[in-house]
This record gives structure tokens, sequence and C-alpha cells, in this order.
């Protein structure tokens, strides 16, 4: 298999003005408070970034861009010049979006509190004979694709510092190579960095294809992501439950 030919096709992708409440809280900003110009240039970023994954992104992502890209360059215009059709009560050209923004995030929010109901009740009972002692483990802060592909830039950033392009070896890995390594390398129930995974990669192909087979292990069930806190260190760890070779799990990932 070829990298070059490999594209990632993600079930648990979000979408568009995921992207946007995502970087607006990584600001920690109000809403009503975003700058257009630094949220654009972020947003460009991740569509950059999901470009050179050949991640797989619906038309709305592109949409949404040139909306973004719009908008910027109205919030740069005096008032006297803004276009005559949009001329109206409305000052600001960021309103449109904001309100969009506020009324997502409320079924948003709406939907994970129904969730977080429906997974309390489940666990209700009627009549326990004992008190049993609470051994759940500390609830951890949700990942996000957004928060893999984050950390991801931050690793492709500091290894474009720290290594001299002159002189670049061939590219050497296949996804399905990377795959049978991670597996190799991570023990069932073992968990380390999400920046360690990349380590040993001399080219910024081989770190490219490095988070694209850490991708489809997300895919396949036999990787999960945690994180200690909101926007915080993300660390991998194989699941316990799964299959016991690299072999077995690329019969399934070749199929």
């Amino acid at each position: 298999m070829d990298e070059q030919d490999y594209k990632v096709k993600l079930e648990i992708f979000e979408g568009p003005l995921d992207l946007l409440l995502y970087l607006i809280k990584k600001e920690e900003v109000d809403i009503h408070e975003i700058s257009m110009e630094k949220i654009t240039k972020q947003y460009l970023a991740y569509i950059n970034t999901f470009k050179l994954l050949n991640i797989d992104i619906a038309a709305e992502f592109i949409l949404m861009a040139a909306n973004l890209m719009y908008i910027k360059s109205r919030t740069l215009l005096p008032k006297s010049e803004q276009p005559p059709e949009e001329e109206g009560d409305e000052d600001d050209p960021r309103w449109d979006l904001i309100r969009q923004l506020i009324e997502y995030k409320k079924f948003k929010d709406a939907a994970s509190f129904l969730l977080k109901r429906e997974v309390e009740m489940d666990g209700a009972f009627a009549y326990q004979a004992e008190i049993l002692k609470d051994e759940t483990p500390p609830v951890l802060a949700e990942v996000s694709i957004f928060d893999l592909i984050r950390s991801f830039q931050n690793v492709l950033k500091r290894f474009e510092e720290a290594h001299d392009f002159g002189s670049i070896v061939d590219d050497r890995f296949t996804v399905a190579d990377k795959i049978e390594m991670l597996m190799d390398r991570l023990q069932p129930g073992e968990a380390i960095r999400f920046e360690n995974l990349f380590d040993e990669a001399t080219t910024k192909a081989e770190v490219i294809v490095t988070f694209l087979a850490v991708l489809e292990l997300m895919k396949l069930n036999q990787f999960v992501i945690r994180q200690n806190s909101i926007l915080g260190e993300i660390e991998v760890e194989r699941r316990v439950a799964g299959v016991s070779t690299a072999a077995e799990l690329l019969g399934q990932f070749d199929g």
C-alpha cells in the first residue's frame, strides 16, 4: 500500500462549526469577542493540515473557509465601503456567524447533557443491598479529532524546526509498516505520550505516515486516546481487548 494513495476516512469526524467552537475554546474567549483574523488563520491552518494528511473533508468545510475569508475581508473595510447588499441594521459582519455558533452550541450542549443523563440512569438501581466502594477511574477530558490535529501540528512544527531537509532520505515507510511498528512498540494496556510516538522519525513524510497509522488504529478500535485536562497533554494507550498480533490486525487493514 502506497502512503501517497492513502486517504483517511474518519467516522468520528465533526463539522466546521465544531472546529470553530473548538478554536474559540482554545483561545479562551467569548463567542461574541472572536477575532476574525485570528480564527480564520487558525481554521485555514487546519484545512491545510487535512490536505497534507489527505483526509477526506466535507464540502461544508471549504464553504466555511470561504465564508470566513469573506467576513474577515469585510471587517477590514470601513463602514462607508461595505457592500450595498450587506448594509442593514447589523453593522457587525461577524454577527450571522456568531448567531450560528450560539445556536449550534445550545443544541450541542443539550445533546451532551442528555447523553450524560442517559449514562447516569443506566447505572442507577432501585435497591442496593450494600454500598459498594467507588472504583470508577477519574473522568478524563474528551479528546476530539481537533485535539489530535493540534498536537500533530505541534509535533510537525518542532520536527521541521529541528531537522535540516537539505539531505532527506527516500521515504521508507507505508501506513501498514507504521501500524505494525506501533503495535509492536505498545503492549496491550501500555500507554505513551503522543509526541513520543515520533521520536524515531527522520523525515517529515515519516511523521505524517506515523500519524495516519495512529488514526487508523483508533478507527480499528486498537488505540484509545486520553487527555489529562482540556487542551492538555495527550496519551495514546493500546487497548487490552483487541487483536493479539500486528499480523492479525494487518489482515483486517489490508482487507
